[in-house]
């Protein structure tokens, strides 16, 4: 499994370092629209219908990374200035995130 190095919070963005040198950051906005979270993204009922969710809206744009809490050795769940904090971001999630278009 690929983990970063070091993590943290820098202003509102969230910063990693990955073992092979590679560092990412994504703001806290970026970060909340793409949220992991059933709440985010809804759920699969059992006919495969996805309930819920808020996928695609642009009302985070103001939103800012808060605190982070690191789940095992495998995720980060980040508290975000909504209150959002559900979203489990996994190493594997992160790693394959795309980089932050401003233009959201």
């Amino acid at each position: 499994m690929d983990i970063p190095v070091r993590f943290e919070i820098i202003g509102d963005s969230l910063a990693l370092k990955w073992f092979d040198g590679t560092e990412d950051f994504w703001s806290g906005s970026f970060l909340r629209k793409h949220s992991p979270s059933a709440e985010q993204t809804g759920e699969m009922d059992i006919f495969g219908r996805i309930q819920g969710g808020t996928s695609g809206m642009d009302e985070y744009k103001e939103v800012k990374l808060i605190k982070l809490f690191p789940v095992g050795n495998y995720a980060l769940r980040l508290l975000f200035s909504d209150g959002h904090s559900t979203g489990i971001y996994s190493w594997s999630y992160l790693r394959n995130l795309p980089e932050e278009n401003t233009n959201f």
